[in-house]
């Protein structure tokens, strides 16, 4: 894998940051249109009751809104649900407090758009796990890639599996609740379990 095309996610997956480790050049769409029940406002956690699905309600109608364009709804009060669920999950994980407050920063920042908070997260995720990958934005939107380009749009999703993501072997490591490792969750729940190790861990998924 050398050039990868990913769509923008909220508090992406470990396979998704794996793609960008193993990449040699990233871009990241910025121009599609936002695409409902994907990741692009979803992360996936691990509590005490097991998987947490937590989204991002957005300004959003039955008309397509491209995903710069699209607002964050801040009528409801999913920063404090987010936050809550977060401190629930891994406040008692080794590495929580490490990163817990500059991650409730972006959360709270009130960002205009999803884009926005998106790609705050997506940035601080990538400092923390070291990885220097360029990364680019699309400048317009094309279908199709050209090149050598691997399209990885909509393929890391809530309702695909991991026999679909090809570059992908979960590494088990300890979590904090259940007895069955729960694979590809937010990458926040490697960085809490693991904090520095986190990317060895991700250098040893590679399938």
């Amino acid at each position: 894998m050398q050039k990868i095309l990913l769509d923008i996610q909220y508090l992406p997956s470990i396979a998704y940051f794996a793609a960008i480790k193993q990449a040699d050049e990233v871009w990241i769409e910025a121009h599609q249109n936002f695409v409902k029940q994907s990741y692009q406002n979803r992360c996936r956690i691990l509590g005490a009751n097991g998987t947490q699905d937590l989204s991002v309600p957005v300004n959003h109608r039955s008309r397509k809104i491209p995903i710069q364009e699209l607002t964050i709804d801040y009528k409801q009060k999913w920063m404090n649900t987010h936050w809550r669920a977060l401190q629930s999950a891994y406040g008692k994980s080794p590495f929580f407090d490490y990163y817990a407050d500059e991650i409730r920063g972006i959360i709270q920042s009130k960002c205009a758009t999803l884009f926005e908070i998106d790609r705050q997260l997506m940035t601080l995720c990538l400092k923390y796990l070291q990885i220097d990958t360029p990364i680019h934005f699309t400048k317009v939107f094309e279908k199709e890639t050209k090149g050598n380009v691997s399209d990885l749009r909509s393929v890391i999703h809530p309702k695909k599996g991991l026999s679909e993501l090809p570059w992908f072997k979960p590494t088990p490591y300890h979590q904090i609740f259940g007895s069955n490792f729960a694979p590809n969750l937010s990458v926040l729940d490697l960085l809490f379990c693991e904090g520095p190790m986190a990317g060895s861990i991700l250098e040893q998924s590679r399938a």
